[in-house]
């Protein structure tokens, strides 16, 4: 299964808010979606249970199902919890990081701008937005008045989350433009991921492929 690139409201009406897909938010989808749940409380399988939050996941982080799957048969072979693994896995990706930084205002955002090869780790380009970062790692904008102004922009229409603890960002002047640079401290917490979701129940759903 493809990457999903239809309307995206469409996904936020059936599985609640999914901030790395869009910015956007409907205080009547919201209320729509509160409804739709109340009203089918205790009416849902188990198995559709799991497959909501495995959805919520792959929206949200802007995967293809074999992506997903992949992480999860990663994860599952690391040490400690495979849930909490295979949310690390999605935080620390360059796209999932971007966003978290405030340089893109989604996801979706953050890969385009990698792919474009506008985005730099450790001086280097990086055009892969599944790039695992590290502790340590510097991102930063390559230094051209596009590239430069490109971020800025985004980072001025990114919701204005707070960041968490693993990252840092710093800001610079650089010909009239504000340039960002962004500093991973740490491996993410799984406990402060960008997304409400029960990561078991997304592992118990691909049980029988791991």
């Amino acid at each position: 299964m493809s990457r999903y690139r239809g309307p995206r409201f469409k996904k936020i009406r059936r599985l609640g808010a999914l901030p790395g897909l869009t910015s956007k938010t409907s205080k009547s989808l919201q209320t729509e979606n509160d409804l739709r749940n109340k009203s089918s409380s205790g009416k849902k399988s188990e198995y559709r249970i799991r497959l909501e939050e495995k959805q919520k996941l792959r929206f949200h982080y802007g995967l293809t199902e074999r992506q997903l799957l992949k992480y999860v048969r990663i994860a599952g072979k690391a040490k400690g919890s495979t849930g909490q693994v295979l949310l690390q896995l999605l935080e620390m990706r360059l796209d999932n990081i971007l966003f978290r930084l405030g340089m893109a205002s989604t996801i979706p955002g953050a890969r385009q701008l990698v792919n474009h090869r506008h985005i730099l780790v450790n001086g280097r380009i990086v055009d892969i937005p599944s790039y695992r970062c590290k502790p340590r790692d510097i991102i930063t904008t390559k230094e051209d008045q596009k590239s430069i102004a490109l971020i800025q922009n985004s980072h001025n229409s990114a919701p204005h989350m707070k960041l968490p603890p693993h990252l840092t960002l710093q800001s610079s002047q650089y010909k009239g433009l504000v340039n960002y640079k962004g500093l991973v401290n740490k491996i993410i917490d799984s406990r402060r991921v960008g997304l409400e979701i029960n990561e078991l129940l997304v592992v118990e759903y691909y049980s029988r492929q791991t």
